[in-house]
């Protein structure tokens, strides 16, 4: 199995889900697509973690983002385990949890790392963009939850930058100066970000975020 790298195209499936069968590319249709794995159903870091994803729904809905879970577990189980993270994190899952007990999916995604688990996935993170390219990945360990709020922030950066000759700096939030990429010459930065920019070193040139 070839390993994924950025810019490839995500693995098509068919799968069975805690929401029905879908076909990954045909369910993402035009959207971005978050794609998460878990080691297994009934474990607590997880359980906080798809609570989470669920109070999340609005500001995914307004990134135009869908939203799959995945366990080696099967429907059933995912089913029983929705019941426990509605009661115990307070909030409704609403997004599908794939069913991957033969290990199709971790195995299309690299999710199964033998140093680890040879036998569950870890806590891998996919970004996929509406042209099924592979534009974010992360791999967690089993003992750290993970942080949506910087998600959700990879997903602005990666929504500004498809469309504006920009790049993101560190720490950047939505709402920041950007970067102007290297490929723009200095003398024509005025005519494609009127908003102005400030030169702090010829290759280090910043503008207000173009969408604002």
């Amino acid at each position: 199995m070839a390993t994924l790298r950025l810019g490839d195209i995500a693995p098509d499936f068919t799968a069975e889900t805690s929401e029905g069968t879908i076909n990954f590319h045909q369910w993402l249709g035009e959207s971005w697509g978050l794609l998460f794995s878990h080691p297994a159903d009934y474990t607590p870091v997880c359980t906080t973690e798809l609570g989470t994803v669920a109070k999340y729904t609005e500001q995914f809905n307004q990134r135009n983002v869908k939203v799959a879970a995945l366990s080696v577990d099967g429907v059933e189980s995912h089913k029983g385990w929705i019941k426990d993270i509605n009661e115990t994190q307070n909030t409704t899952v609403n997004f599908p949890i794939i069913a991957d007990e033969d290990k199709k999916v971790a195995n299309l995604y690299d999710m199964i790392h033998p140093k680890a688990d040879n036998n569950l996935t870890v806590r891998s993170v996919f970004i996929i963009a509406p042209d099924k390219t592979i534009k974010l990945m992360i791999t967690y360990p089993a003992s750290t939850g993970r942080n949506f709020d910087e998600l959700i922030r990879v997903i602005d950066s990666l929504q500004l930058t498809a469309y504006h000759k920009v790049a993101t700096p560190a720490n950047w939030q939505d709402g920041d100066d950007c970067v102007v990429v290297p490929a723009i010459k200095t003398e024509d930065i005025a005519a494609i970000f009127p908003k102005g920019f400030t030169e702090v070193k010829p290759y280090l040139r910043m503008t207000p975020q173009p969408n604002k």
